[in-house]
């Protein structure tokens, strides 16, 4: 990933007015900067800057200069913004209104991973937790040393805190099947002021000039050492990208960016990134989308960077915008929508398609397959070993795409991380296969999906995709050249070569001939 400076957001002053914490928003349409004299700027997805407010003390008889705001983030719905304050409160911030959160010591750092949760450190060597749904707050686990740093890893799920002794302890909300261990995990040479936790392990940095690149359990992967680089001075902050195969540290006038080498499984340090007269990086945002990355400063500027791999134009209708190794940002020029492809394995993603009228998107990793809907935004990610590209993809469901390979159908349904369903057939037509799926709800069923296909050119199979079984099979006379389910999968309408149309219901097997094709043609779909 390369980073390329795009442009000054806010302009540095003269002196020291350090940029204390910003921070993007969920939905990728807000950015949030807060400033030494305690205001928090509000930014839109383009840079402009729409708003601004100013934070209060959690006390007024100490006046509006007795607090520093040390931490900031925005709710996983983005409707709400939470501070954290050192005269010891968090404030919670919604348009008409705000609850807050009085600590028994300054707050130092914040997070917030998921709803209702704000998970954030004390000086006195706590990190707890804020529930804005009941409006309390509870210790997560408790040491002796002030928190320098706090970080989550790429779902939210989990939480590094970085302790003034070295100290680096994780906990997880839920482990995902992981297994890996919670507590102390390892004790980093000097207070690790710049944490990220990445995809593959944790990156940690401090005053001794030397990144750290620790593995799941603790043990040193990697270490780059700076401390004899005379241009070099102490790292400060650190942010890992969204899907966590980036990590970007802030230092004086530099940000140096590591890169995760999914073949070779190591970090690779790309050019780092110098702009004169920057001086020390005080804090680093990463937009949820991995596409734009900033970066305060003490002197109180804030400075926007373009972050990808690549970008190339499809078609001269789509930009694909390679954010990481396992993200692509699939943007319509003419609209201006755009879609995030991630592959949450964190496999690498290859060439992205964009099939079936210029409306799914269809891409590859080493183990997986990518699927998307454009217009209704509704991506999967499901198992797939690779057979060189044969695959035939068919798109005339838009609820479910229609996979063939070396005589098997695949079912994936558009938002569903698993394959709908998988059948034997070499008759890969798409007037000899109906998929409903959902289409009128019925009282009593909470998922109807129904599968009509052929075994042979005069047998027809109806399969029960949410139970994974046969419900029957139709033989015929002669060769079925056209069937279609109903909506709600009950009945079956199939034509044959000799023109006769015929309808069979629910009791399978049971078939009478029906009206003329010509009157059969104009029926609805959804007869019966």
């Amino acid at each position: 990933m390369q980073l390329k400076h795009l442009r000054t957001l806010l302009s540095p002053q003269d002196g020291a007015a350090k940029v204390t914490c910003m921070a993007w928003s969920q939905n990728n349409a807000k950015f949030a900067v807060c400033t030494v004299d305690r205001v928090v700027l509000l930014y839109d997805e383009h840079g402009e800057r729409r708003d601004k407010f100013s934070t209060k003390p959690a006390d007024m008889k100490y006046g509006r200069k007795s607090y520093m705001v040390k931490g900031m983030a925005f709710s996983p719905d983005s409707t709400k913004i939470a501070i954290g304050q050192t005269d010891n409160i968090i404030y919670v911030y919604k348009i008409g209104e705000n609850c807050k959160f009085i600590q028994t010591s300054a707050v130092t750092c914040l997070q917030w991973p998921a709803e209702y949760i704000i998970v954030f450190g004390l000086a006195e060597g706590k990190v707890r937790l804020a529930n804005t749904k009941t409006n309390k707050s509870s210790t997560i686990y408790g040491t002796d040393s002030y928190v320098v740093s706090l970080t989550t890893n790429c779902s939210g799920k989990g939480i590094l805190s970085g302790h003034a002794d070295g100290t680096i302890v994780r906990y997880f909300f839920d482990d995902e099947g992981s297994g890996e261990s919670q507590g102390k995990l390892v004790n980093h040479p000097c207070p690790p002021y710049a944490l990220a936790w990445a995809t593959t392990s944790i990156v940690a940095a401090g005053c001794d000039r030397r990144i750290i690149a620790y593995g799941k359990e603790g043990q040193v992967l990697q270490t780059f050492d700076y401390s004899r680089d005379p241009q070099e001075r102490e790292f400060t902050t650190a942010a890992a990208s969204p899907g966590g195969q980036s990590v970007v540290l802030g230092s004086y006038d530099r940000l140096r960016v590591l890169n995760w080498s999914p073949r070779k499984s190591i970090w690779e340090e790309a050019k780092p990134k110098e702009i004169a007269n920057l001086y020390t990086i005080t804090a680093l945002a990463w937009k949820r989308d991995g596409s734009r990355l900033c970066a305060g400063t003490l002197c109180g500027g804030v400075e926007q960077f373009d972050c990808c791999l690549r970008r190339s134009i499809y078609k001269n209708k789509f930009e694909l915008t390679y954010v990481g190794p396992s993200q692509v940002i699939v943007k319509n020029l003419s609209s201006g929508t755009r879609v995030v492809l991630k592959s949450h394995y964190g496999y690498e993603v290859e060439e992205v398609k964009i099939l079936g009228k210029e409306r799914y998107l269809v891409a590859h990793t080493s183990d997986t397959l990518l699927l998307g809907d454009l217009n209704t935004n509704r991506l999967s990610e499901v198992a797939w070993q690779g057979s060189g590209g044969n695959e035939k993809y068919f798109f005339e469901n838009e609820n479910v795409c229609m996979i063939f390979n070396a005589g098997e159908l695949t079912l994936v349904e558009y938002g569903s991380n698993d394959t709908l369903g998988s059948v034997r057939t070499e008759f890969m037509n798409p007037h000899l296969i109906s998929v409903r799926i959902n289409e009128r709800r019925q009282r009593g069923m909470e998922d109807n999906k129904k599968l009509a296909y052929l075994v042979d050119i005069k047998t027809i199979a109806i399969v029960d995709l949410t139970g994974g079984y046969n419900i029957g099979t139709i033989s015929h006379e002669s060769r079925v050249d056209w069937l279609e389910l109903n909506e709600t999968g009950h009945k079956l309408l199939f034509r044959d070569r000799k023109l006769r149309v015929r309808r069979v219901s629910r009791a399978l097997g049971i078939g009478w001939p029906m009206e003329s094709v010509r009157q059969a043609a104009t029926r609805d779909s959804g007869w019966g």
